[in-house]
């Protein structure tokens, strides 16, 4: 199997590694001490290759982590999809979690808005109104209007201090590509378009890239 690790990790795996070894120039049981969290930001930045399920109108997680309650919720205001509320699924990544994002669906990047904010707990609801975010809005293949748009949120946590996207407006996309990553813990928020149908359950260990959490309404 095939060990790889983000490119947004190879500062802070440096770092880290530098740490470590004058810890241990210094005292061979401090070097020992320090070496755990060597090892976790390794593992932090990793980023595993995942088998995407083929099927049509499916929606895919963007985020390893736990799927939190679903709420009804209006899309940021930012995208411009008006007021009406839609299904929300919220990713919770904690530490321990594959930070790398990937795309639900196929299809193009309608509009991005990056909007700075505090950094809340990203399990609490409060994180999705109040938080640092990245709102990307994408309309499916095939689509015609913004009926099916879907909206993928990016939202630092309570450690997180940097949101990081691949994407630009217009830009087509596959479902389960990579699109970004979030460091130190945070959350994701997917919007779903009306007629969406929810497979998932709450609680459940998401997978980015293969679990399924929704059948498009079409």
């Amino acid at each position: 199997m095939r060990f790889a690790v983000h490119k947004e990790g190879f500062p802070f795996i440096a770092l880290f590694a530098g740490v470590n070894l004058l810890a241990f120039l210094m005292s061979p049981v401090l070097g020992l001490l320090l070496l755990p969290l060597t090892i976790w930001c390794v593992a932090f930045f990793r980023d595993p290759e995942r088998v995407t399920p083929v099927g049509a109108g499916l929606i895919i997680s963007p985020a390893d982590g736990k799927l939190l309650p679903i709420v009804e919720a209006v899309p940021p205001p930012e995208l411009g999809l008006g007021d009406a509320p839609r299904q929300r699924l919220s990713i919770f990544m904690n530490v321990f979690n594959v930070h790398v994002n990937r795309n639900p669906i196929g299809g193009t990047v309608i509009a991005l808005a990056y909007r700075p904010g505090k950094f809340f707990n990203a399990s609490f609801d409060k994180a999705s109104v109040h938080n640092e975010r990245n709102a990307i809005r994408l309309r499916p293949e095939g689509a015609t209007d913004e009926s099916g748009d879907l909206v993928v949120v990016q939202i630092a946590g309570l450690v997180a201090r940097r949101i990081v996207w691949d994407l630009v407006q217009g830009q087509p996309v596959k479902r389960g590509e990579r699109f970004g990553m979030i460091r130190f813990g945070s959350r994701l928020d997917v919007y779903l378009p009306p007629g969406a149908r929810v497979v998932a359950t709450p609680g459940m260990t998401t997978v980015a890239g293969e679990t399924v959490l929704a059948q498009m309404g079409y």
